[in-house]
């Protein structure tokens, strides 16, 4: 069977990308997760949809302030200088360009950067929120996922058969597996596990993948 990063180690690959400073907003469920692994010596400052500009990590159990919440309705805590507003004026600074990264979940990702995230089948979040603001408002747009589905099938398409939350928005991809580009229209793999082949890699993905110069082993540490 082959070897599968767990979410944890997937948002930690995320938020080593994260620049110093950055405006962030994480989406709903797993991409919170990246909240907790700033990388040493950065500190980002995160956006909820709801509301609220520099906000922690989740309080003790037990702690809670429950008018203290994110756009997942998860308890959050405040960092020195965090600024509540109107989440009108949230929407305006997603559509405004003004957050420098958006980090998403994914039920299907094109090889031409659409992305499929609310919506299979009859099964589906509560409503498509903020994501079509943020696929198109913040300047960089990644998805963390694991590579296929519980059944097996692959997460990276050719195109995506899910309804779209957005066209051409993601730059990033990463995944259990690799750490995956979209460039010109085409999956450019940048890092794998050194435990799977190219070819195994291959085989779990739904459109082909292209190399530019040498791919990196994915290091993530064990959490």
């Amino acid at each position: 069977m082959t070897e599968h990063l767990s979410n944890a180690q997937i948002a930690w690959r995320a938020a080593q990308d994260i620049e110093d400073g950055a405006y962030v907003n994480l989406g709903i469920g797993f991409p919170e997760l990246v909240a907790k692994f700033q990388a040493p010596g950065r500190e980002a400052v995160y956006h909820t949809e709801n509301g609220l500009l520099g906000f922690g990590a989740a309080p003790p159990a037990g702690e809670e302030d429950w008018d203290l919440i994110n756009a997942g309705k998860k308890a959050v805590t405040q960092k020195p200088g965090a600024s509540f507003f109107h989440h009108a004026d949230s929407f305006a600074m997603v559509r405004g360009g003004h957050l420098d990264v958006a980090i998403l979940g994914a039920y299907q990702v094109a090889q031409n950067g659409d992305l499929a995230n609310w919506r299979v089948g009859s099964r589906s979040v509560p409503a498509v929120g903020g994501a079509m603001d943020l696929v198109h408002g913040a300047k960089r747009v990644a998805v963390v996922t694991q590579h296929v589905t519980k059944d097996g099938q692959p997460k990276l398409v050719e195109r995506c058969s899910f309804p779209l939350t957005g066209v051409g928005c993601i730059t990033r991809i990463y995944s259990s597996l690799a750490v995956v580009d979209i460039l010109d229209g085409r999956f450019v793999l940048r890092e794998k596990l050194p435990t799977i082949t190219m070819e195994e890699l291959q085989a779990l993905t739904g459109a082909p993948l292209h190399t530019d110069g040498a791919v990196a082993d994915l290091d993530v540490p064990a959490l």
